[in-house]
C-alpha cells in the first residue's frame, strides 16, 4: 500500500504495524509519515537519472585518477598491482560507497541532520565532515587555477613552456626536440616546462619557504576567481543547474582521454611506457606497502566520508536502485583510472625516448608535477601542440570542477538540511557566502609560496582525519544503528535485502579495512618535500593540528548532547530504543 495523500511512496510494511496496533503506535506512525511527507514535498530531485549518475561519476573520477593512480600502479608492480587494487575495491571501497548512497537516499538528509535518524550522539561526525570539506576547498581549486593559467597561455602562437628564451628561464634550461643530437640531458638540466611551472606559475623562487609565503600572485588570484565564479553559477540553484552542467564536465574528460590515447599511441617510444606500466612484478605483492597503497588509492578515489555521496543520493526518488548505481559508478571509476594510466605512460615513454633516459627516470614525479611539467613538456613537442594543450588543460579543469561541484554541494546540503528554517529559502545567498569563504581561504595558496600550503593541506587535512571519521561513521551505522536495521531500510527502498556478503563487509571487513589504512598512516611519519624544499619540523606540528581539528567536533558534540538531553544516558538510550521499536515494529 502507498500513502498518496502524504505525497510519499513508502511501503506500509516499513511501519511494522498490525491491524490491531494500539493508538499510540498509529499516532507515532502518522507523525513519522507527516515528517517524511514534508521533507519529500520541499526537497528538489534530479531532473533525470542520468544527471545523478554523471554527478557521482564526475565526483569520483577526479585529478587523482590521472596523476596518482598511474604512479602508484607502476611503483607497486605494474599489472600485478591490479590484484590488490581490485580486492581492496571489492571488500572495502565499494561496500562503503554503496552504504553512503543507501543512507543518503533513505533518509534524504545531508551529513549533519542524517544522524538524528541514525544515532544522534554521533552528530559531530557531520560537523567533522564539513570542516574537512572546507579544508579541501581551500586548496583543491588552486590546482584548477594553475590549469586555467596554462589554458589561457595555450592560445599564444608559441607555447610559453616550449622555449628557453623567456624572462623566467635560467642557464640550466635545456630544450630537447626529437632527433636533435646537438643537445643532451644531464642531471643539472631543467626543462622549459619545469621552469615555466616553478618560476612563472608558482614563482616559488620568490618565497624562502613556508615561514614566508610572500605576496599574492595576482594572475593566479584572478584565475582562481574565475574558477569560483564558474562554480557558483553551476550550483547556486541546486541539482537542477549542476545536473545540466555535469553533462559537459563529466563527459568531456573521456573524449579528451580517448583523443590523447590515440595520439599518444602514435608517438615514438610509447610502447616502452605502456610495457613499463603494465609489466607485472608479482614479487612486489609480498610487500605490505603494495597493499597499503592499494587500500589508500581505492578509498580516496571512490571518496566515501566527504558527505558528497549522502548529499547527491538524498535528491534521488525513494525507490531508486542505488545498488546498481553503486556498482556501475565504482566500476567506471576503476576503469577510468586504468585508462588514464595508459594515456600518461604513452606520454612518459615518449619523453623517455626524447631524453634518451629510462622510463623510471622520467616517471619520478607524482601529483601536479606529472601534469604540469612532464605532460606539458610532451605536448609542447608534438605537432599541433596548441590544440592538444587546450584540450588537455580543459580536461584537467573539468575533472576538478566536477569534484568541486559535488564537494560544495555536500556542504550546502548539510547546512540547508540542518537549519531549514533559517537557510532553507536562501540557498543562493548560502552558496555565495560559502564560495566567498572558500575563495578567501584559498588566497594563501596563490601567494608566491602558496604551493607549500597546498602540499601541507593535501598531506594532513585529508589523511588520517578523514579515515577516522569514516571509521566512526560505519561503526555508528553497523554497530549502534545496527546492520540488520540498515538492511531492512534498504529492503524498503529496493525490494530486496542486501546479501550476506554486504552484511559481513559492513559489520567487520570495512572497519578492519579502515583501521588498516589508518594504522599505515600513523606507523610511517610524514617527511614532506617539494622541489627540493624540506619542510621544517614545526610544519609537522601545524599539520597535526590541522588534521586533528575536524575530529574535535565528535567528542565536543557528544558532551553537548549528554548535557543538553534530560535524564541519564541509560534512560535516553532506552527511551529512543523504545520509540524506534514502536515505529519500526521491532517489538521485544
Amino acid at each position: 500500500k502507498t500513502f498518496p495523500n502524504y505525497g510519499v511512496n513508502r511501503d506500509a510494511a516499513w511501519l511494522g504495524l498490525s491491524p490491531g496496533s494500539q493508538g499510540h503506535d498509529l499516532r507515532g506512525a502518522r507523525m513519522l509519515l507527516v515528517e517524511q511527507a514534508s521533507l519529500s514535498q520541499s526537497r528538489k530531485t534530479w531532473r533525470k537519472k542520468m544527471d545523478f549518475l554523471l554527478s557521482v561519476i564526475g565526483y569520483a573520477v577526479d585529478l587523482g585518477n590521472v596523476w596518482r593512480f598511474p604512479y602508484i600502479c607502476y611503483q607497486n608492480g605494474g599489472g600485478a598491482f591490479l590484484l590488490p587494487y581490485l580486492l581492496m575495491a571489492l571488500f572495502g571501497g565499494v561496500p562503503l560507497f554503496y552504504m553512503e548512497l543507501a543512507l543518503g537516499q533513505f533518509h534524504q538528509s545531508g551529513c549533519i541532520s542524517i544522524w538524528k535518524h541514525i544515532c544522534p550522539i554521533f552528530k559531530g561526525i557531520g560537523f567533522s565532515i564539513c570542516v574537512i570539506g572546507l579544508y579541501i576547498a581551500f586548496y583543491y581549486n588552486t590546482v584548477m587555477a594553475w590549469a586555467m593559467y596554462y589554458l589561457l597561455s595555450s592560445f599564444q602562437t608559441t607555447l610559453p613552456w616550449a622555449t628557453c628564451f623567456n624572462t623566467w628561464n635560467t642557464a640550466n634550461c635545456t630544450h630537447l626536440t626529437p632527433g636533435n643530437p646537438n643537445t643532451s640531458w644531464t642531471n643539472g638540466s631543467t626543462s622549459p616546462a619545469e621552469e615555466f611551472y616553478i618560476r612563472h606559475i608558482l614563482q616559488l623562487h620568490l618565497s624562502p619557504g613556508l615561514h614566508e609565503l610572500g605576496a599574492v600572485n595576482w594572475q593566479l588570484a584572478l584565475c582562481l576567481l574565475l574558477i569560483f565564479t564558474v562554480v557558483y553559477f553551476s550550483i547556486w540553484k541546486g541539482v537542477k543547474t549542476s545536473g545540466k552542467v555535469v553533462w559537459l564536465t563529466a563527459t568531456l574528460p573521456y573524449l579528451v582521454l580517448l583523443v590523447l590515447l590515440i595520439r599518444g599511441a602514435t608517438l615514438p617510444g610509447a610502447w616502452r611506457g605502456v610495457v613499463y606500466y603494465l609489466k607485472p612484478d608479482w614479487w612486489k605483492l609480498l610487500s605490505t606497502t603494495v597493499w597499503v597503497d592499494a587500500a589508500v588509492q581505492i578509498f580516496f578515489s571512490l571518496g566515501p566520508g566527504f558527505g558528497v555521496l549522502l548529499a547527491l543520493a538524498s535528491y534521488n526518488p525513494f525507490h531508486n536502485n542505488c545498488y546498481k548505481d553503486a556498482l556501475l559508478t565504482s566500476s567506471i571509476n576503476c576503469l577510468t583510472s586504468m585508462l588514464s594510466g595508459l594515456v600518461i605512460f604513452t606520454v612518459l615513454g615518449y619523453m623517455a625516448e626524447v631524453r634518451q633516459q629510462g622510463v623510471d627516470a622520467v616517471a619520478r614525479d607524482i601529483g601536479p608535477s606529472l601534469l604540469f611539467i612532464i605532460c606539458a613538456e610532451a605536448i609542447a613537442s608534438m605537432p599541433a601542440a596548441n590544440f592538444f594543450a587546450i584540450i588537455f588543460f580543459l580536461m584537467i579543469i573539468t575533472l576538478g570542477l566536477d569534484s568541486t561541484f559535488a564537494g560544495l554541494e555536500g556542504l550546502i546540503t548539510a547546512m540547508l538540511d540542518e537549519y531549514p528554517q533559517v537557510l532553507g529559502r536562501r540557498r543562493e545567498w548560502v552558496v555565495l557566502g560559502l564560495v566567498c569563504l572558500c575563495y578567501l581561504g584559498a588566497l594563501s595558496t596563490v601567494c608566491y609560496g602558496g604551493a607549500y600550503i597546498v602540499k601541507l593541506l593535501e598531506e594532513y587535512a585529508t589523511g588520517p582525519a578523514l579515515i577516522a571519521v569514516v571509521f566512526l561513521e560505519i561503526a555508528a551505522v553497523s554497530w549502534f544503528y545496527g546492520t540488520s536495521r540498515f538492511c531492512r531500510d534498504v529492503q524498503v527502498m529496493l525490494g530486496f535485502l542486501p546479501g550476506q556478503f554486504w552484511r559481513v563487509c559492513w559489520r567487520a571487513i570495512c572497519p578492519c579495512f579502515l583501521l588498516f589504512i589508518l594504522g599505515s598512516f600513523l606507523a610511517s611519519p610524514l617527511e614532506i618535500k617539494l622541489f627540493g624544499y624540506l619542510y621544517p619540523p614545526w610544519s609537522a606540528i601545524l599539520g597535526y593540528i590541522i588534521g586533528a581539528s575536524p575530529l574535535i567536533c565528535v567528542p565536543c558534540y557528544m558532551v553537548y548532547y549528554l548535557l543538553s538531553t534530560r535524564g541519564t544516558f541509560r534512560q535516553v538510550s532506552e527511551s529512543r530504543e523504545k520509540f524506534n521499536s514502536r515505529i519500526k515494529g521491532e517489538h521485544p
